[in-house]
């Protein structure tokens, strides 16, 4: 089953509501202009994809920065495995 599908947006939107979308606006955007800087954008649509998931996998929505902060950690953690990943196949494919 597609997670995504499971998704059904809300249509009771209150002040708290528009409050927890612009959290996650502002930290996903910030992580996506990161990820492109650091990486490009390629891996930046990945990594904002991966954050996406994330999100759509914890019950029920952050109610702080620091749980949103926690989301693009966990992201942020396996973007750097991968990564290293990636690097180390890179450097035994031209040795």
């Amino acid at each position: 089953m597609n997670p995504r599908a499971r998704y059904e947006p809300s249509t009771d939107f209150t002040p708290a509501c528009s409050e927890f979308m612009t959290m996650a606006e502002r930290e996903l955007s910030a992580f996506f202009n990161a990820v492109t800087q650091l990486f490009g954008s390629e891996q930046a649509e990945l990594s904002a994809e991966d954050w996406l998931q994330e999100l759509i996998e914890i019950d029920g929505l952050p109610s702080s920065a620091r749980e949103w902060r926690l989301i693009t950690a966990k992201v942020s953690t396996r973007l750097a495995i991968g990564v290293n990943a990636s690097s180390l196949s890179t450097e035994f494919t031209n040795a």
